[in-house]
């Protein structure tokens, strides 16, 4: 098994069963051929508009997140099937950047919610006081979230995350595809040109300022709820 199938099963235990059922969960391999599906969606394509467009989240799932899904099949047929350890060494890029991909997008999807669902709404509660515990307000949160993500040269993911060990919630970026190791993601905010260029052209802070309007914060309290307990 490699490490991104284990710790792709290992998001898979702890995502939040889907409102439409899903083999095993959003993660899960195909039982019966050990291969990594694409997840459905809690809500249809255009459910997030105006804030997100039906058009980029269908493509942005239907094509994007499926070669994630099929370039780590290819990668990991090809690790078992390869004649040494210098050979599975060559592929562990290809391993990582689809893996990350499959793994972050799965966590996206669970990340947004539409507005009739409650997306956008953060109640009062654990999540919420330790924003403003960590980062002074809610708006101070949104803003150093924004600004963070916003700089990420190239392509890559802004991420608040929950810190094992200092107990605190913390602001990070990853690049690419890599998938968050050093914290727990709590919500994951995907700025590849492909998650907003279509509506939003090359401005960012725009995409970033919409998104707010269909996050959801009641699966980011779970697992801010779930990681603090351990």
């Amino acid at each position: 098994m490699s490490v991104l199938t284990a710790l792709a099963r290992s998001v898979a235990r702890h995502a939040r069963p889907a409102s439409r059922a899903l083999p095993a969960a959003s993660l899960s391999l195909a039982a019966s051929r050990g291969l990594h599906t694409l997840p459905q969606l809690d809500y249809p394509y255009n459910a997030l508009e105006p804030h997100i467009s039906g058009q980029i989240m269908e493509l942005h799932h239907k094509k994007h997140h499926q070669a994630y899904v099929n370039g780590l099949n290819a990668a990991e047929e090809s690790y078992a099937k390869a004649p040494s350890p210098k050979d599975q060494i060559k592929l562990q890029p290809a391993l990582k950047f689809n893996g990350g991909g499959h793994i972050n997008h799965s966590l996206f999807w669970k990340n947004l919610a539409p507005e009739s669902q409650g997306g956008g709404q953060l109640a009062a509660g654990p999540l919420k006081d330790a924003i403003v515990a960590d980062f002074g307000s809610v708006d101070a949160f949104k803003k150093k979230m924004n600004t963070v993500t916003a700089a990420i040269q190239g392509s890559g993911w802004g991420w608040l995350g929950y810190n094992p060990d200092t107990k605190k919630l913390e602001i990070v970026t990853t690049a690419n595809q890599d998938p968050l190791l050093s914290h727990v993601p709590i919500i994951g905010i995907d700025i590849w040109e492909h998650a907003f260029y279509l509506q939003y052209h090359n401005v960012k802070a725009d995409y970033l300022t919409a998104i707010w309007n269909v996050i959801n914060f009641k699966e980011a309290e779970r697992r801010f709820l779930e990681a603090s307990k351990q």
